[in-house]
């Protein structure tokens, strides 16, 4: 029987990739590796020539990765992504077309969340979607602690100020965390991870939360009462029909004066614009905002947040670590492996 058949759409970057493509092959997996983000294009072709077969293409272009696909009609059993490449209802139907020697069956995330895919249409072509919650949590939780401090600290001004020899003292003295009330959306693993931190730090902190849970935060009644009584707020739900847009006009109004958002979680859950037009408002009662993800990113990444001196910007980097990294390719791989074998005990499937 021939081993099935994975294309990596984007691999793990640096020394990650030789671990993650050796994990796929010890699962007995046949793997086609997209050298587009690789680095080193030439030296992952010298290293595993013989063992995985290349290609080369821009996986955000929907026709290319269509093509790429069903090339030769042979097509794939699983397809792997790790930047979120958008896998939507044309291509899942290519994907799985009774034509092709190999139907794809299914899609991993080696990350969390799977807002990328188009779930509907995954489950009317049998696809199963599968990915990596958790394998993040304490490298965004984190990050989310980083983005604070420079922004209490105001590190990003002082750093520019030295860069060009001028010596700025603060206007006025900054706020320790432990006179902030952090207010976390969402109490899933990256949530309680920061909250863990937080408390840690001595920040007072309370949290919203979509399913009951055992956990030692308190909760706010509502989000306008969690916006209206926190410093600082930040953001750690999925992306879903219900938290597209939940923070727009509306709720950065009752923010409380000189309060900070943080969004590491996904760019659709806070309406840019509005968001850019209270970070311009000098009387709008929010007073920075630090944001890693965004309506859009990548090669069509734009957003009405650019130029704005209280928004800190970073391009979806707060999973970004090593270990982070390596749990996630890793566990993708043996999440696939175990769907393709069936054997789904055990694994994560998202569904509509």
């Amino acid at each position: 029987m021939e081993p099935a058949r994975v294309l990596l759409l984007d691999a793990a970057p640096g020394e990650l990739l030789d671990r993650e493509l050796a994990r796929l092959l010890g699962n007995g997996l046949a793997v086609t590796l997209n050298l587009r983000r690789v680095a080193d294009k030439a030296g992952a072709r010298s290293a595993w020539a013989g063992q995985v077969n290349f290609t080369d293409f821009d996986a955000f272009d929907e026709p290319t990765l269509i093509a790429e696909t069903i090339r030769d009609g042979i097509g794939y059993h699983a397809v792997k992504s790790r930047a979120g490449v958008p896998l939507r209802a044309a291509f899942l139907a290519a994907a799985t077309d009774p034509a092709l020697a190999n139907r794809l069956r299914v899609v991993g995330r080696a990350g969390a969340g799977t807002d990328h895919v188009e779930l509907a249409a995954a489950a009317r072509h049998g696809v199963v979607v599968t990915h990596t919650p958790g394998s993040n949590a304490n490298a965004v939780a984190e990050f989310a602690l980083a983005q604070l401090l420079a922004l209490t600290r105001n590190l990003p001004a002082h750093n520019e100020a030295a860069h060009q020899g001028r010596w700025s003292a603060p206007a006025a003295p900054a706020v320790e965390l432990s006179a902030l009330t952090l207010g976390i959306v969402g109490l899933g693993q990256i949530g309680l991870a920061l909250a863990e931190r937080a408390t840690a730090l001595g920040m007072p902190v309370q949290g919203l939360a979509r399913r009951p849970a055992e956990t030692a935060v308190p909760r706010a009644t509502s989000l306008d009462a969690l916006l209206a009584t926190s410093d600082v707020v930040s953001l750690h739900v999925p992306l879903t029909a219900q938290t597209r847009g939940m923070i727009g006009r509306a709720e950065l109004a009752v923010m409380r004066p000189g309060s900070i958002l943080l969004n590491t979680a996904r760019g659709g859950i806070v309406d840019e614009q509005a968001l850019a037009d209270a970070l311009r408002d000098a009387v709008h009662p929010l007073a920075a905002a630090a944001v890693d993800t965004f309506e859009h990113e990548h090669a069509a990444f734009a957003s009405p947040l650019f130029g704005l001196s209280n928004a800190l910007l970073t391009p979806h980097v707060a999973g970004m670590t090593k270990g982070a990294m390596a749990t996630a390719a890793i566990g993708c791989a043996d999440h696939i492996a175990a769907l393709l074998a069936g054997r789904p005990d055990g694994v994560p499937v998202v569904t509509v």
